[in-house]
């Protein structure tokens, strides 16, 4: 394989129901920084239907350049669809990285189209970087979490990866940017198409996402039981912040998987995170490290936690919390 002959950063543009995902959009950011090492170009990849509005917002969030896929057959994701089009394009266009979210299309799409490309495929990264020689590093939690892999693809191309949503920064968006807007005709096999979408079923949740919230409050095994929750429940509400925990009280049934933070959950990055009853392990911290501010509250003075967290407090989380509520309120 001759490496130069695959250039520039493709990206992998999530939309769904005509929106662009956020981390699509943190991947076009990450995408414009690594592209500027060895001057690179940074392409989107939009697909969908009725979605050519949609190319202007790459542009404006980064993309030099957005390869337009838009066919009725694409109009909601499915496997298959979505991997030809996709393969048809990396063999036109030879990317040397193909970035994708690691959502649960991003899960599913990345190791199809990485198995028809014959190339490696690292997922569920929390950092990328670009050697001199032009290499993507691409760093993930691995044996268990408890130690960060750095990860090479030397021999193949395109370097492909899954990025976890909120890890990444995107870029201030710019509606001054210019691009190049490409319209590719993709050729469907439809005798492929063994899958067929019967009925979408929405569930309807009023709570926010905890990737989207500026102030976490999140619980761990310290917090104790529901009605230590509870407790956790009501001092976030005081403080207009939403709740999350780590693994062990989704594990206990007291919180849904929705609402973890850690590498089994989701990674978050709020202006404020309370970790209150959470020791620290390295899980936990890979989904909340980047937190601009971090309160921890714990009692045991040597937990891990406190080697991450601006402020500390020592103490009883069920003492602590409700007296923080009570002051708060008045």
């Amino acid at each position: 394989m001759d490496k130069a002959n695959y250039k520039d950063i493709y990206v992998f543009i999530e939309q769904r129901e005509g929106i662009l995902q956020s981390v699509s959009i943190e991947l076009l950011g990450k995408a414009v920084e690594l592209a500027a090492k060895h001057g690179d170009k940074v392409c989107a990849l939009l697909l969908g239907d009725n979605i050519q509005s949609l190319a202007a917002d790459c542009i404006s969030h980064g993309a030099d350049k957005v390869i337009v896929v838009d066919s009725p057959e694409l109009k909601y994701y499915m496997t298959e669809p979505y991997t030809q089009a996709l393969h048809q394009i990396a063999e036109e266009f030879k990317p040397s990285i193909i970035l994708i979210g690691a959502t649960t299309i991003g899960r599913d799409l990345g190791p199809r189209l990485s198995a028809r490309l014959t190339t490696g495929l690292t997922a569920d990264c929390t950092a990328l970087e670009i050697s001199d020689e032009g290499n993507l590093m691409m760093t993930r939690p691995a044996f268990g979490g408890n130690m960060m892999a750095t990860i090479v693809c030397k021999e193949h191309r395109p370097q492909m990866s899954t990025v976890r949503p909120g890890v990444m920064c995107a870029i201030t968006p710019d509606i001054n940017l210019k691009g190049e807007i490409v319209n590719f005709n993709a050729r469907f096999n439809s005798s492929k198409f063994k899958v067929k979408l019967i009925e979408t079923v929405k569930e309807e949740r009023n709570l926010v996402d905890i990737t989207e919230a500026n102030i976490l409050v999140s619980g761990g095994r310290g917090v104790g039981d529901a009605e230590g929750f509870g407790k956790l429940r009501e001092f976030a509400q005081t403080i207009g912040a939403e709740v999350s925990s780590s693994r062990a009280l989704v594990d206990a049934g007291i919180v849904t998987h929705n609402r973890q933070v850690g590498q089994t959950g989701k990674t978050v990055r709020p202006d404020l995170y309370f970790a209150i009853g959470i020791s620290g392990a390295i899980q936990h911290l890979a989904g909340m490290e980047e937190s601009d501010y971090i309160i921890a509250i714990n009692k045991d003075k040597y937990a891990p936690i406190f080697q991450t967290s601006d402020l500390g407090i020592v103490g009883d989380v069920r003492k602590i919390v409700p007296l923080l509520t009570e002051r708060l309120k008045r």
